[in-house]
């Protein structure tokens, strides 16, 4: 008796037209939602109603998937911004989730070279992302991947990450 190989995880970003794209994304973001370093819920009925035609409607919309065979296993949810300073474009990543079942096998890094190609190929001058300061496993997975705490100016400090809920 043979066992099949393992799997290659692939890296692809989401086209949000095909329905198999959307679906991968929704059950992704609410996995994200349901884990104790997201919401810790489900996403609400209206909130997955609104997900797809909502990223589909904003015009800076990047997502990537990876998957393991046909199992999507992690999104990275990012949108484009501008930098001032640098008078370019910017890539947040505003989510990046991956499954339970598949941390800890590079599927976060390579999310985050899939998005980082795709931002220098859209002549971007860096990536931004907020991050829990208790979630020490994607704080070390983002320094690795080269990522620092934000600062302008020796002595001016660091950016604080601030939310004002408007509903």
């Amino acid at each position: 008796m043979t066992t099949p190989a393992a799997s290659a995880i692939r890296f692809l970003q989401a086209d949000l037209e095909r329905p198999d794209h959307q679906a991968a994304v929704l059950a992704m973001v609410d996995a994200y939602s349901r884990d104790p370093m997201g919401d810790g819920a489900p996403l609400s009925a209206e909130a997955r109603e609104r997900l797809i035609p909502g990223l589909r409607a904003h015009p800076t919309t990047l997502v990537f998937l990876a998957y393991d065979g046909d199992t999507p296993v992690g999104v990275a949810v990012s949108f484009l911004g501008f930098s001032t300073f640098a008078a370019k474009p910017l890539v947040n990543l505003h989510d990046v989730c991956i499954v339970s079942t598949h941390r800890c096998r590079g599927i976060g890094r390579g999310l985050l070279a899939a998005v980082e190609a795709r931002a220098r190929a859209l002549g971007c001058c860096k990536l931004t992302l907020e991050v829990l300061d208790q979630n020490h496993h994607a704080l070390k997975t983002y320094t690795a991947a080269g990522f620092k705490r934000y600062s302008l100016q020796p002595g001016a400090g660091e950016a604080i990450f601030l939310t004002k809920p408007l509903a």
